[in-house]
């Protein structure tokens, strides 16, 4: 006969004290912290007292920052343009139109930020949950000086708890590695490039950077995804759980016919023919430049060459460096 005994469990994740009635035969990985939804199964959660992100930021990302970089004068103009113009409407956006999460209101999204933030050692930016006025099922990071989050509801309702972590954390490598002043800039323009935009004051504007600019903002845009997919496993510590958050955003179903081993050998198929096919490289290029981020197959393939190196840059090397919870 199953027995019930009182016990007490830290999370490994927010360090929550659960007080939980089991029987003999329960697991702890099928229970929630009560906090921040996350599995009670978990041992250890490693956690960083300091993370330079230079010791994980992808080498194209960094290849293409350093040409962005190279254009006379282009912080100081990004950021009067900037400062003017989209940071505050999208501030005022959703301070007017959205939830701001706090522990009173999506108080377990507030846990994971938690999470994230004390992970990757960083401040807690503000967290807005939106029904999705900006693009339906997505989460985006704005701002450059107070940044912040936005995540849609049909994220929410797609994603679970562990996945919404990798999520979280894949939004704040954006603040992490320093990307927001060039991020919110490429994002600016392919917003203003849509044809409703496009008819609006906010074009002109825009038009002022000049066509080198802009190409060097949506040239780098797609290759900062591949730094923060990074930043997403170092903070859920678990890869199928970030490849399974791709999968979901590439189309995944939200019951069971998902199988994410197909997916990561899609992945792999697609990397050798991009390898070995100058046309289908020429074709993903041209495809992918009409996106704010680049192929799901292709995010994963790049997650699965750095979770399987084994050097002293990969990412087996760089958790060990994390400290104990």
């Amino acid at each position: 006969m199953s027995q019930e005994l009182r016990q007490r469990h830290h999370c490994a994740y927010c360090r929550k004290l659960n007080t939980l009635w089991l029987k003999t035969e329960d697991s702890l990985s099928a229970l929630q912290c009560k906090r921040c939804r996350l599995s009670l199964g978990l041992q250890q959660h490693r956690k960083w007292k300091t993370l330079d992100p230079a010791a994980y930021v992808h080498p194209l990302d960094r290849q293409a920052l350093q040409a962005l970089r190279k254009i006379p004068g282009i912080d100081h103009i990004l950021r009067k343009l900037l400062g003017l113009t989209t940071e505050r409407m999208y501030r005022v956006f959703c301070q007017a139109s959205s939830i701001q999460v706090s522990a009173r209101q999506y108080a377990h999204l507030d846990a994971k930020l938690d999470i994230v933030a004390h992970t990757l050692g960083l401040p807690k930016p503000e967290l807005f949950v939106s029904m999705g006025d900006f693009g339906g099922i997505e989460a985006m990071t704005m701002g450059v000086e107070n940044p912040f989050i936005v995540v849609s509801v049909g994220l929410l309702e797609r994603l679970d708890d562990a996945e919404m972590l990798a999520v979280l954390a894949h939004e704040m490598g954006h603040i992490h590695c320093q990307h927001l002043l060039y991020k919110t800039a490429a994002d600016t323009l392919l917003f203003v490039l849509g044809a409703v935009m496009a008819r609006t004051p906010l074009s002109a504007i825009v038009q002022t950077l000049g066509w080198p600019v802009q190409l060097a903002l949506l040239t780098w845009r797609h290759k900062a995804e591949l730094s923060c997919d990074r930043a997403s496993l170092l903070v859920v510590q678990d890869p199928d759980v970030v490849m399974r958050a791709l999968a979901k955003a590439a189309g995944g179903s939200l019951n069971d016919e998902l199988n994410l081993a197909a997916f990561i050998e899609q992945a792999r198929n697609f990397e050798r023919a991009y390898v070995a096919d100058f046309l289908d490289k020429a074709w993903t290029l041209l495809l992918a430049s009409r996106s704010s981020h680049p192929f799901p197959v292709w995010r994963i393939s790049e997650l699965l060459k750095w979770r399987e190196d084994t050097g002293p840059q990969g990412y087996a090397a760089l958790l060990q460096s994390g400290l104990e919870p």
